[in-house]
Order: C-alpha cells, then structure tokens, then sequence
C-alpha cells in the first residue's frame, strides 16, 4: 500500500511516498520511494523532487498556494510511474491545530474539513495551507482515495489540567476554547517512541525531555510516554525563542506597543511572529549557521542571540526535569537540535547538577544521525534523534484507515457516534 505523507508549512510543501508493505507493516519495514519539497509558496520558489527509482527535478517555479503545490505533486508522481502499478493506496495529511475536537488521527470527510476550518483562526498559517491541500488532492483523486488528517496538537491532549489551563477566568477559557494545546507533536512523539526503541524501554517507563529546535522551536515533559507539558501554548508563538517569534513574553507587551507606536494589536503580533526571536535580537538573520558564524567573527549582536537561544533552552530542561522529578534523557530533534553541536553543548553547560554530561568527541561528530552523545555513566543520558514526521503520517494514517473499516463492519449500535477515529 503506498502511502503520500503530504505536510504542509505556511509557505512549503514537503512530501513522502511510501510503500508500508500492508496494511500494518512492521515498523521499519517500510520502504521511502520518494520525497520533495515545494518551497517559498506564493512566490518564486523552487521544487525539488527525488525519487529512489532515479526520477527527479529541481527548478525554479512560481506556486501560487498549497493547492497548486499538492497538483505539482500529484502530477509528477503520476508521470514518474512511481504509483505504478497499484496506484495510491491513501494519502495522510499533517494539520496543525485540531483543537479540542480532534486529538486522534481522522478520515477526512466533507465534516471533518469544515470542522478544521472552524478552527483555523487558531492556526492561520497553517491550517489554511493544509486545507489547501486536502481539498486540491481531493479534486483530483475523487473520494476513491482515502485521506487521514494526522494533528499536530493531537500528542498533547494528555497533559493534566493543571498544565493546560490557563489562570483566566474559566467562563472566558470555556466560551472561546481557550487552553495551551501545543505543537511539533509528531515530532515529539517520534523522538518518545524512536527513544524507547533505542533504549530498549517500554514506553510507558520512559520519561523524557523532547526538544523540537528549528526555526520553530518547542519543548516537551513526557511522563510515561505520554507529553505533560509542553513549551507552545494557544499558538505557537509562546515558550522557547525561536527563529522569527519572541517565545515567552509579559502578555502586556502586545498592547504596550499598540498604544506607544500607533498600531492595533494584530500588526503587533506580527512583529512577534516574524520579526522577533532570532532575527529580531541579532538583526541579521534567523538561521543559527549564520548566526554561529557571525558570532565567530565578532558580532556581538549575533552572539547575544545565540546565547539567549541556549539560555532559555536550558531554563525549561531545567523546569521540566522539576515537573518530571528527573528524566531518562534529554533528546535533541529539529534542524537546530540535529545539527549544531556547539548549541547542544550550550544548552547542557551547567547542567552537570542533575546528571547530564556530554561526550564532547560523540556531540562533535552527530550531525544530522541518530546517537547518543552524553558520556557513559550519565545519570540523565542526551540523545539526537533525527526526526522523521512524514513516517509517522503514513503509519498513522495506514492505522487509522483499517480502525475505520473495522468500524464500518461493525453494527451500527455498536459504532461511535460522529466521526470515526482511533
């Protein structure tokens, strides 16, 4: 059964073709037949595709929005023969905010499309995208290809109240769904389940901290393998610094800058969203390559930025160890986590008090590979786990689909209401 894991950003399209052997492949026994991304959405951008059996381009392209991206798609894995000979078995794609109604994965029907819309002022650059894409795969393949929407805020609708309520007047909370949902749960998730496999340890032992660092950056508490807090709040825009948003911040601070610079509060959230983190401290650049390289060469701009990054990292490994009452490891994920030694090597400076000590030589050469980088007798291990959400899409949607036909053999009585779901 070949499955298309489409995920979609606010200005990318990224997509894998996998084969998972069944229905319910063992996993790793599944095997990646293709992979691409369509890039600077809306713009002149680029797409670059490849695939295992040899096909590929890469050129420069006007995408005008996500639909067109996923036709893109669609068109070149047909003229490839990539879906040969069977065709596509399903199609499994990434939403960012289900927020409270959808915390497992879901077959997409017309209902299920209006209920992510209904959210999507939650999300707006991102969930708008998605849907983009749902209904341009749909308009092409009809509804005899089966869709699964797989969310991103799904991991963590097991944290406790106490974590997930805001201190605001409840009847405020409750008439505008106001909680702290999260984000990057599938990338968290594959870090927890990837961990346990590595380590041997059946996941409801494992307790672990995640952190997600890329332009977008997150941390998660997981206490038995489930997450119990996690850093991103109502939006994305709250917890660790990131590339172009603040993180954490005073909640007057938005209506302090309307009222001082003449605004209205929705430019001022702009700013923190796109304008702030990274980019806005070092006022170069959001990406931390040219950030570590412009500290080296004396921009202390770039280097206050680097290390209000790692400070503030570290500040929540350090209260999430506290909420968890120690952890097993510390795990690394994200192209930040992934590939930047010298910043894992900050984060875990001084850090030595709860048992986390790095293995300089094994921290220097994991870039970009799974491995464990802290020192042997560590009391709390380190790990960078190359995250691979696009796996995690297709083995949920291949689960979901075979729950949902088992279901539909089954007496109505006996059904769920509303939609089906695992």
């Amino acid at each position: 059964m070949k499955v298309l894991a489409i995920n979609c950003g606010s200005s990318t399209l990224k997509f894998q073709l996998i084969d998972m052997w069944g229905e319910a492949p063992p996993s790793g026994q599944e095997q990646k037949l293709a992979r691409g991304i369509v890039d600077r959405i809306g713009g002149w951008g680029a797409i670059e595709f490849t695939a295992e059996n040899g096909e590929s381009i890469q050129e420069a392209a006007t995408v005008a929005d996500h639909g067109e991206a996923t036709r893109r798609v669609l068109g070149w894995l047909d003229s490839s023969g990539l879906l040969e000979p069977d065709g596509l078995g399903a199609i499994g794609h990434r939403v960012v905010h289900g927020g409270d109604r959808f915390v497992e994965p879901t077959v997409i029907d017309d209902e299920v499309i209006d209920a992510i819309e209904a959210v999507s002022d939650l999300a707006p650059l991102h969930n708008e995208p998605s849907l983009q894409g749902i209904r341009a795969a749909r308009a092409a393949l009809g509804t005899g290809t089966p869709m699964v929407a797989i969310f991103d805020t799904a991991f963590h609708h097991t944290m406790p109240e106490q974590a997930s309520r805001y201190a605001i007047p409840p009847e405020l909370a409750a008439k505008h769904n106001i909680q702290r949902y999260g984000f990057h749960g599938l990338a968290h998730r594959y870090m927890t389940e990837r961990y346990a496999a590595i380590a041997s340890t059946p996941i409801a032992q494992v307790r672990l901290v995640t952190l997600q660092l890329g332009n977008g950056c997150s941390a998660t508490a997981v206490q038995s393998g489930r997450s119990v807090d996690t850093s991103m709040g109502f939006t994305p825009l709250e917890g660790l610094m990131m590339g172009t948003r603040s993180g954490d911040m005073d909640p007057s601070l938005a209506g302090f800058l309307a009222r001082r610079e003449g605004v209205d509060v929705e430019e001022v959230e702009g700013w923190l969203n796109t304008r702030s983190g990274l980019l806005g401290v070092s006022g170069r650049s959001q990406d931390m390559r040219e950030l570590l390289e412009a500290e080296r060469l004396g921009d202390t701009s770039a280097a206050l930025a680097v290390e209000m990054f790692c400070y503030r990292v570290r500040k929540y490994v350090g209260a999430y160890m506290a909420v968890l009452g120690g952890a097993d490891a510390v795990v690394f994920g994200g192209g930040i986590g992934e590939n930047a030694p010298i910043v894992r090597a900050r984060i875990c400076s001084g850090m030595e008090w709860c048992g986390l000590t790095l293995d300089s030589d094994r921290n220097a050469t994991a870039i970009g590979v799974e491995e464990r980088i802290s020192v042997d007798d560590a009391g709390v291990h380190a790990y960078v786990i190359p995250v691979d959400e696009a796996m995690v899409i297709a083995r949920d949607t291949v689960s979901c689909l075979r729950h949902h036909r088992h279901g539909l053999m089954t007496p109505p009585s006996k059904r769920r209401e509303g939609n089906e779901k695992i």
